[in-house]
C-alpha cells in the first residue's frame, strides 16, 4: 500500500506520576511484586488533565514540530476507549482547538490498544484520495477512570496519556494488517447502559497474555510476508506496551535481535491507544529515529483486536 511516512510527533502526560510505592498504599501490592509481574514502575494519572486535553496538546506539537500550514490537514482520527462524550468525538474538539480548516475529516475510532495502528491503516488509502497531504492520527486515553482498585492484577497496569504523529502522504512504502476476534468475555468495560458500580475494565489476565504473546508474533510475520522482507531487514520493532513480560516473551522466540525490540512500559504503564506514539515521541526526542530506517510496529487489546505496519522512517 501506498503510501505515508511520520513527519512529527508529539505527546502530552498529565502533571501526576504515581509510583508503585503510592500506589501500594490504597491497593495490596508492592513494588516488587508489580515490576516482577509487569516491569513497571510508575504511570500518570490525570487530575485535571482530559482525554481531549492531552489529544489537544500532543497534537499541537507535532503540528508545531512539523511546522507545516495547517490548512493543509486533511484528516484528524483520535484513537481513544475513554472519551469524555459519546458525541462530539474528541477529534471534532482536537479540531477546534487547533483552529484547523473546517474541510477537515475529523472522527474518533474504537480499536482498544491496537487503535493507533488501525488509524494508521485508515488514514493511508484516504490519504491517496485526498486533496489535503497531512492527517493527524492521535492516540490519547484517561484508563485511570476505568480501572478497579480492587482488582489488583489488573489496576496496576494502567495509565493515563495521550500520542500524536503527523503522518504525510507518500512514495514510500506502507504495508498495515489487521485483524479481529471477536471475544467481550476477556477484556472489557461496560457502556452507558450498565450500573455506575458496574462501569470499569474487567480482565482476564492470563488469557489475555496467551492471546498477546500469539497476536505479536502474527502481527510481525504477517507483516513482513506482506512486504517480502525478513527481520534483519528491520530496524525497529515497536510493540503496544502493555506488560513487559508480554514483550519479553516475544523476544524469546527472535533472541538473534534483541537490540529491536524498544521498550519504555516502566515509566508509562499500560496506555493502550496512546502508547505506541507516545513512545514514537520518545524516540524521535532520543535520536533513535533515523531516516531510511524500516519501523515494525505492533498493537493488540481488547475486541480482541490487533495489527501491525510496517513503513521507512
Amino acid at each position: 500500500m501506498q503510501g505515508i511516512e511520520i513527519i512529527a510527533t508529539g505527546r502530552s502526560l498529565p502533571a501526576r506520576s504515581v509510583t508503585n510505592q503510592e500506589l501500594s498504599k490504597i491497593v495490596d501490592t508492592s513494588d516488587q511484586w508489580i515490576r516482577t509481574r509487569t516491569g513497571i514502575g510508575s504511570r500518570y494519572y490525570c487530575e485535571e488533565e482530559t482525554t481531549a486535553s492531552m489529544a489537544i496538546e500532543a497534537a499541537k506539537k507535532a503540528v508545531q514540530k512539523a511546522k507545516i500550514n495547517k490548512q493543509e490537514i486533511g484528516i484528524v482520527v483520535v484513537a481513544t476507549t475513554t472519551p469524555e462524550y459519546a458525541f462530539p468525538s474528541t477529534a471534532c474538539l482536537v479540531q477546534q482547538a487547533l483552529e484547523l480548516p473546517e474541510e477537515v475529516m475529523a472522527f474518533d475510532i474504537n480499536a482498544a490498544c491496537a487503535g493507533f495502528l488501525y488509524g494508521l491503516g485508515i488514514i493511508a488509502p484516504m490519504l491517496q484520495n485526498s486533496r489535503k497531504p497531512y492527517a493527524l492520527v492521535i492516540g490519547s486515553e484517561h484508563l485511570s477512570k476505568i480501572v478497579n482498585y480492587k482488582d489488583r492484577g489488573s489496576c496496576i497496569l494502567f495509565g493515563d496519556g495521550a500520542g500524536a504523529a503527523l503522518i504525510k502522504k507518500s512514495e514510500k512504502d506502507f504495508y498495515h494488517k489487521g485483524y479481529t476476534r471477536g471475544n467481550k468475555e476477556c477484556l472489557y468495560c461496560n457502556g452507558l447502559s450498565s450500573k455506575k458500580e458496574d462501569f470499569y475494565l474487567h480482565m482476564e489476565g492470563n488469557q489475555v497474555f496467551r492471546f498477546a504473546v500469539s497476536a505479536i508474533e502474527e502481527g510481525i510475520e504477517s507483516v513482513l510476508k506482506e512486504a517480502k522482507l525478513t527481520m534483519e531487514e528491520v530496524d525497529i520493532v515497536l510493540c503496544h506496551q502493555a506488560n513487559g513480560r508480554i514483550i519479553s516473551h516475544v523476544e524469546k522466540k527472535y533472541k538473534e535481535y534483541p537490540a529491536l525490540f524498544y521498550k519504555n512500559i516502566e515509566f508509562y504503564g499500560n496506555t493502550s491507544a496512546a502508547s505506541i506514539p507516545i513512545a514514537l515521541d520518545e524516540m524521535e526526542e532520543k535520536g533513535l529515529l533515523k531516516e531510511g530506517q524500516k519501523l515494525l510496529m505492533v498493537g493488540f487489546g481488547a475486541g480482541f483486536t490487533w495489527s501491525s505496519c510496517l513503513l521507512t522512517i
